[in-house]
C-alpha cells in the first residue's frame, strides 16, 4: 500500500518456459534491460520493478509497474487528445536518442538489404505466388536507400501498442520487436493505412497530419525526416506485415497454432497487397493510372439440385449465430465470432472466383520482366486486390476508398 492506503498496482509479463521464447532474437531478461534503459532515458516506458528468477517458478518475465490508460484504438481514435500526435512524435523522438551504448548486446542490429532478402526467400517459401507482394519486393530492392546511422528501433509503434490517457499518451508498450536500425522505420510503421484503423484522412497513426508528426518529431530532437526513406519503410512494412499475415497461415497449416483466430488473420495478407498496389500505383505512367478496371468474375448460376457447398457452409455459420454464439461467454464467444467470420470469407470466396494466386505474372514482376509500365497491368493488379480484399475483409476501410478512387 503507498500513501493514504492507496494500493500499487503491478503488471507480470511472463511466458512459461524459456522454450515458448526460444524463436525471439532475444528473452525476457534483455527485454526488461531495455524497457529500463528507455524509462531511465526519460522514455514513457513502463517501470521494471523486477525480474523473474529461475528459481521463482514461473518461467521468463518481468514486472512493471502499473500504468493507467486506454489501449483500444477504436476509443482513441473517435477523439484524440489535442496533445497525442505531438506527444507520439516527441516519445519517438526520445527513444531514437536512448544512447545505444545502454541498449542489451542481445538487441540486434538490423541490415536492411539481408531483412529484406529474407522476405524474399519467405516469399518463395510461402509459393512465391502473389504479383502485388512480387511487386513490392522488386520494388524494395531497387529502391533500398543507404544505411543510416543506427538508433534504437521500437520496432512496433503504433496505435494500439501506447496507452492514452486524458492527458495525452500515457505509456509504450510491447518492446519485443526492438532493435537498432533505421529511424525511418519507426516513423513509418503507425503510419501505415492498416494502424490508422479506418482514419485514413489523418495519416500520422489516424491522429493526424504527417506535417505535424514530423515537425513535433523534429523538434524533438529527432532526425531529420526523408520522405524517400519515409516512403520506402511505407511499403517495405506494409510488405512484411503482408508476409506475416501469410506465416500466420502457415504456423495454422504446420499445427504450431490451430486456433481458428490464427487462420483468419492468414487471410489479412489481401488488406496489405490492396495497400501495396495504393503505394506504388504512382510510378506507373499516368495513362496507366487512368485505365479503367476489367470486369470482376460474374456470378455463379444459382443452385437448382442437392444443396451446394456454399448452401452447407451457409447453414453451418447460421447454425453458430443462432446457438452457439447466444450460449457462449468471454472467449468461447470470441472464438463463436471468429469462427463466423472464417465462414463469411469461406462464403463469399465461394461466390467471388476470385484467386490472388498467379504465379507467371508474380515471377515477371520480381524479376523485373514486367512493370507498371506494362499496359493494363495496374488495372489487372487493382481489380485483383479490390476482389480478394472483399472477400477476405469487406470492411477494412481502404477497400471502400480505393473502389472510389479507382471506379471499381
Amino acid at each position: 500500500a503507498g500513501a493514504g492506503g492507496a494500493v500499487a498496482g503491478y503488471v507480470l509479463r511472463r511466458a512459461p518456459s524459456a522454450a515458448y521464447m526460444a524463436d525471439r532474437p532475444f528473452g525476457h531478461g534483455d527485454e526488461a534491460a531495455l524497457v529500463m534503459a528507455a524509462h531511465g532515458a526519460g522514455v514513457r516506458a513502463p517501470e521494471v520493478v523486477g525480474v523473474l528468477a529461475p528459481d521463482d517458478g514461473l518461467g521468463t518475465g518481468y514486472v512493471m509497474r502499473r500504468v493507467t490508460g486506454e489501449v483500444s484504438p477504436a476509443k482513441i481514435l473517435v477523439d484524440p487528445p489535442p496533445s497525442l500526435l505531438g506527444d507520439l512524435g516527441r516519445e519517438l523522438a526520445r527513444i531514437h536518442g536512448v544512447p545505444l551504448a545502454s541498449v542489451p548486446a542481445a538487441i540486434p542490429l538490423i541490415d536492411t538489404r539481408a531483412a529484406l532478402g529474407e522476405l524474399r526467400s519467405r516469399f518463395l517459401t510461402y509459393g512465391g505466388d502473389r504479383p502485388a507482394i512480387a511487386l513490392a519486393i522488386k520494388w524494395c530492392e531497387d529502391h533500398l536507400p543507404g544505411a543510416a546511422p543506427p538508433v534504437l528501433v521500437h520496432g512496433d509503434y503504433r496505435m494500439g501498442n501506447v496507452m492514452v490517457d486524458e492527458a495525452g499518451l500515457a505509456a509504450v508498450l510491447d518492446w519485443e520487436l526492438a532493435h537498432r536500425g533505421d529511424a525511418h522505420e519507426d516513423l513509418a510503421f503507425g503510419c501505415m493505412s492498416v494502424w490508422r484503423f479506418g482514419h485514413l484522412e489523418r495519416p500520422a497513426f489516424g491522429v493526424g497530419s504527417l506535417a505535424d508528426y514530423f515537425a513535433a518529431y523534429e523538434a524533438a530532437g529527432g532526425v531529420k525526416v526523408d520522405p524517400a526513406r519515409f516512403r520506402f519503410w511505407l511499403v517495405y512494412r506494409t510488405l512484411w506485415w503482408a508476409l506475416g499475415c501469410l506465416q500466420m497461415g502457415q504456423a495454422w497449416r504446420s499445427g504450431a497454432d490451430r486456433s481458428v483466430e490464427r487462420v483468419v488473420i492468414g487471410r489479412r495478407t489481401a488488406e496489405q497487397e490492396l495497400d501495396l498496389v495504393v503505394l506504388l500505383e504512382e510510378d506507373a505512367p499516368e495513362s496507366e493510372r487512368a485505365r479503367p478496371l476489367p470486369p470482376s468474375p460474374g456470378a455463379a448460376p444459382a443452385p437448382t439440385g442437392e444443396p451446394t457447398n456454399r448452401e452447407m457452409v451457409e447453414a453451418v455459420r447460421g447454425w453458430i449465430e443462432g446457438a452457439i454464439k447466444p450460449a457462449s461467454q468471454g472467449h468461447a464467444k470470441f472464438e463463436a465470432v471468429v469462427a463466423m467470420n472464417a465462414l463469411g470469407i469461406v462464403l463469399r470466396d465461394l461466390d467471388a472466383g476470385a484467386r490472388a494466386e498467379d504465379k507467371a505474372l508474380a515471377d515477371a514482376l520480381l524479376s523485373g520482366e514486367t512493370t507498371l509500365a506494362e499496359p493494363g497491368l495496374l488495372a489487372q493488379l487493382r481489380r485483383a486486390a479490390l476482389d480478394k480484399c472483399a472477400v477476405d475483409s469487406p470492411k477494412y476501410a481502404p477497400l471502400a476508398a480505393a473502389r472510389a478512387d479507382w471506379r471499381g
